[in-house]
This record gives structure tokens, sequence and C-alpha cells, in this order.
């Protein structure tokens, strides 16, 4: 065991971003690291942990991994999902952690001891299962405050903070929960720093070849698609709809007019009232009902309402009624079409085939990368769209440029949009530096402070 080594356990370890911020943190201030045990679950992101660093001890499910088994730390480490709490407390005016994995944190706390910890969640944690509105906290986070200051003895800080304030081009706000045996740690002092998306973005890629770019691209310049969703949705300014590239065939102004009309009325109550029906977000409603905010011959609008319907932008439907069912967890709602209504004109929704339904602007950032909608966000390179790289998606979180994601491109992203900032955590990681000094921050002098402690 070499003297100023700080051993660390990587739990729920995704693609390691809390290590990597972990173990820079520490080479800047001269101390070597050593990841002792790993534990992950996700076949694709083992491998692509087994391809970037080097383990001594990678484990898979912490629920299987007894207390003996596991080294002794300095520090554990973990971005642990939010999961509800039990409603049964052992402790009065606080919830049970057991059936939960912060549990599993809180068990080899217990029985390991280490000198500190670093958790990460997501920001709705802060205010998840509020007891009263205005509370600053929920109680899932007092229950986990309570269990590592109270039970496990821990000087325990959290923070929220923005990657976008530490020079990534992406806004994510996540929780970091820091704690050690003796220091509460000051998480304030970062500086903001900003970035734009061009920033992280690689040039003269291939870019997408089909109808639907092609009929975008002849309906908008590259430069005005900048920061446009594309999805037949309300959005105002900064969305494009169907109609508006005439996807499903062409769409006169005065039709556009109509749909565009047609997309704001049919979210009034008033025509729920009138209609007869509980309200609900996008009703249904009939020529004669139309004909009163479209000043046109009711032939004539029939006309064009039709034409609408017969290419796929409109449906002629009856109105959904909710109904009530009785289940044995108490009353479920639904909607069903209620065929004694008349039928009406609606927009067709929904989730809409488009190979893109976001365009990126290069001087903006980007949103808040999720596994499911990456694949459908486009960059402009060139005269050309293309969609966002691995390399481009590692730069948003601020990756090294030699770490790599051996996988397919939607497990890749996958965990992308699980994984951590790597700059926060080495903001948070350096706090922790700079408030101990670290001078018995190893394992052997950690355990003679503490024993001179108790």
């Amino acid at each position: 065991m070499k003297s100023n080594t700080v051993k660390f356990i990587d739990l729920f370890a995704g693609l390691g971003g809390i290590r990597l911020g972990f173990e820079k943190a520490f080479k800047n201030a001269g101390m070597e690291t050593e990841c002792v045990m790993t534990s992950e679950i996700k076949p694709y992101a083992v491998k692509t942990l087994k391809h970037n660093f080097g383990h001594e001890f990678l484990a898979g499910d912490i629920f299987e991994i007894r207390n003996e088994f596991i080294p002794d730390f300095d520090f554990l480490l973990g971005g642990f999902p939010c999961q509800p709490f039990s409603a049964g407390g052992k402790r009065q005016g606080f919830l049970d952690t057991r059936g939960t994995l912060f549990f599993e944190i809180e068990r080899i706390l217990r029985d390991k001891k280490p000198y500190g910890f670093i958790l990460e969640n997501v920001e709705g944690l802060v205010k998840h299962d509020l007891e009263n509105k205005n509370d600053k906290i929920g109680r899932t986070l007092k229950t986990i405050l309570h269990t590592l200051e109270n039970d496990l003895g821990y000087k325990t800080s959290w923070k929220v903070f923005d990657s976008l304030e530490f020079g990534l081009p992406q806004s994510r706000k996540r929780i970091f929960i820091v704690g050690t045996k003796d220091e509460k740690i000051d998480l304030d002092g970062n500086e903001p720093q900003f970035k734009a998306l061009e920033s992280v973005l690689e040039k003269g890629l291939p870019t997408l070849k089909s109808d639907f770019i092609d009929k975008l691209l002849s309906h908008f310049s590259l430069e005005d698609l900048y920061g446009k969703s594309i999805k037949d949705k309300r959005g105002g300014d900064n969305n494009i709809h169907s109609w508006d590239i005439e996807i499903k065939g062409s769409v006169s102004k005065q039709q556009a007019e109509i749909l565009n009309q047609l997309f704001k009325q049919r979210r009034k109550k008033q025509w729920a009232e009138e209609i007869g029906i509980d309200w609900m977000d996008g009703m249904a409603l009939t020529l004669e009902q139309i004909n009163t905010f479209i000043d046109l011959p009711k032939k004539e609008l029939k006309t064009l309402l039709d034409d609408l319907t017969s290419k796929g932008y409109l449906k002629l439907e009856h109105p959904k009624k909710l109904v009530k069912i009785q289940t044995e967890n108490g009353v479920a709602t639904s909607r069903e079409y209620d065929e004694t209504k008349p039928k009406g004109y609606n927009i067709v929704t929904g989730k809409l085939s488009f190979e893109v339904n976001k365009v990126l602007d290069p001087k903006d950032i980007a949103p808040t990368l999720v596994a499911t909608d990456v694949s459908r966000l486009a960059v402009p390179d060139g005269n050309g769209l293309r969609r966002l790289t691995i390399r481009e998606g590692l730069r948003l979180f601020g990756y090294p440029e030699w770490y790599e994601i051996p996988t397919k491109e939607y497990d890749a992203f996958d965990l992308l949009g699980n994984t951590v900032a790597v700059p926060v955590v080495e903001f948070v990681v350096s706090r922790i530096i700079e408030t101990r000094n670290l001078e018995f921050m190893t394992l052997d002098n950690i355990h003679s402070k503490l024993h001179q402690v108790h």
C-alpha cells in the first residue's frame, strides 16, 4: 500500500465519469488514486469500463456483493438511481431506506467506515416526495441526509450544479451529496465559465441524405433551422410542423393557416362544454365549429379540410369521453371515442417518424441529453445536417479525448444519457482536497486520525 494513494470504490459506475473527475482532481493535487472495486450491471457499460480502465475487482450487481468481499477504501463514489422510499419507517418522521439502492450505499458505509463519499443524482431528488409544498427539500433527501449524518456520523453537504457553468455547452443539473468523517465540505466557489456548442462539434463529416432532409432544406435555409424543433406539437416560433415542410403533401398558405388556427382552438375549454365532454388537450372540432374562427364559405372550408385529411395532416374522428374504471388499485381513467357525438377534424399528432426532431444551434447550447431523444438531434455541418456523434456526446460531458465507447451508437447514447459531467465532479473533489489539504487522506492516516477522535 503506497502512503500517498487514495483508494476508492465506484458503484453504479456507468461510464466511469465520477471516477474520471475524482482521479483527475487528485492527480492535479499530486496524489495517486486506486480503484479497488467497480460495480456495474449493464453489459455494454461493463464492456466500456473494461476498454477504458484497468480493474483489480470489477463486480456486478451491488445487491450480491457482500461486505466482507469489499476491500478497504477511503472514498465511496456512487451515482445511484433514485427510487421511491418505503412508506414504513423505522424512525418517526423519516421513511426507511430498505429496498432501495441507497440502502446498499448505507450498509457499505456502515460496515467499511471509509473517510468519505461522493454521491450524485438527478435534480428531482431535492424535492422528491415533498411533505409540504413550501418545503425546500422532500422526504427522500431528508431520509438520505438523516441516514448519512445521524446514523453514520458523516459531516454532510449537498448542492445542485449545472454543467453549463463548467465550460460544457449543455445544461444538465445534478445534485451532489458529499460527506467526510471530520469536516463539512464547502461546495461553493466555482467561477462560472460558458462555451457554445460549436466548441465541441466536429467538421466535415458525412451529412444526412433523404427526402425528409431535402424537403426541410428546400423550405428553410440552414441558419433558419438553428434551434428549431420539428414535430406536430404546439410550440410557437421555434417549432416547425409537418405542413410547414409539406412532408405529407402540398399545403396551400390558406390550409397552413387553418391548421395553425385549429392547433390553438382545439385546446379551448369552450368546445368541451359545447360538445358535452370533459376537457382534454386537443379535441376534434366539427366543420361548423371550425367555421366560427375560419371565415370561409362552408363548402370551400370542407374541401380544404377534406384535402388535408386525405393527405394525413388531419383525421376525422369522434370526440373522446372520459371513462372511469374501477381497478384493484382504485379508480383508473381512460379516453374512449364517444360515438354518440358528431365527428370532427383533429390534428394527427403522436411521435411522427421524422429523422430529425431538433436542429441544434452551434452558437447556443445543447438540451439536456436524454438517451431516447439524442438520435433525433441534428447539427449543421457544411451545407447539410447530420446527427450528433458519440465523440461530440462525450465532449458535452467533458470526457477526455482518449475515452472511447466501443458499443452500438444507441447503447452509447443510452450510457451518455445517464452519465455525469466530469468537470463538475473534478470541482467537487477539488473542494474536498482544498478543505482538508489531505495530509492524512490515505487509509493508514485516516484510521489513525479517526482513532484519535474516538
